[in-house]
């Protein structure tokens, strides 16, 4: 596990930016996976801003979303579906037919799963891959306690995730209670991973993350066995790690 420190989010959105624009340059056909939340809208603002200065394309690029929430239609304000559109794809030519994200409406979110692995498996899997970190070391919609050997499948969420994503809601009792989400094995599965922390929030994260020790019980873990995967922290995220020598 590579681990670059930085000072603030937006030097760590604009790193991220910088590496994806140029994997994006090189390899066109490249297939991404992209996470919602805080974290990423830096890297987002970051490519949208340098496609309209220098247009860079993205007509065959494809991209899998990590996570929707189940109950959200697709022009719900807080659905991810709609968060993708508005920070990204509505402002970049990517194709609609290469844009993948779980549907939270369906009569059969078990076979809407089954479908979703399906598809990243047909193309090959990621290539490169979006990740934040939650609190409790969510990784997607992953809670603690989930295999690692889950592909695509519905999550019931946690207390502490809802609340943590009430913020975009007006109260708790509108925070979904279940989300279809990318198993671990299928993240773990991507061939390169950037996961970002930022903020005091994920500092226990961080600390837990770069202990080494993997468990089940702290989702993330198992990305310290991922043979390519880098972390971009800022200062604040990664304090106490460095305070007991983890950094």
């Amino acid at each position: 596990m590579k681990v670059i420190e930085v000072i603030s989010y937006d030097e760590m959105s604009e790193l991220a930016a910088r590496y994806f624009l140029t994997k994006i340059t090189t390899y066109p056909r490249l297939t991404l996976g992209l996470a919602t939340g805080s974290s990423p809208k830096g890297i987002y603002q970051y490519l949208v801003h340098d496609y309209d200065k220098n247009r860079t394309d993205y007509s065959h690029i494809t991209t899998f979303n990590l996570d929707e929430y189940i109950g959200l239609s697709k022009d719900h304000q807080n659905s991810y579906y709609q968060y993708m559109h508005d920070n990204l794809f509505h402002h970049v030519n990517i194709p609609p037919k290469q844009i993948h994200i779980p549907s939270g409406i369906n009569d059969n979110n078990q076979a809407e799963c089954e479908v979703y692995e399906e598809k990243i498996n047909a193309i090959g899997g990621i290539d490169l891959q979006l990740l934040g970190i939650g609190a409790n070391g969510h990784i997607g919609f992953n809670e603690p306690g989930t295999p690692f050997y889950s592909k695509t499948h519905v999550v019931n969420l946690t207390a502490s995730t809802r609340e943590a994503n009430m913020r975009f809601f007006n109260n708790i009792c509108e925070v979904p209670s279940q989300a279809i989400t990318m198993g671990i094995q299928t993240i773990f599965n991507s061939k390169e991973i950037i996961l970002l922390a930022s903020g005091q929030t994920k500092q226990h994260a961080m600390v837990q993350l770069l202990s080494g020790e993997v468990s089940e019980s702290f989702p993330a873990s198992i990305l310290n066995k991922h043979p390519n995967i880098t972390v971009i922290a800022d200062e604040e995220a990664l304090l106490l790690a460095k305070e007991i020598g983890l950094r």
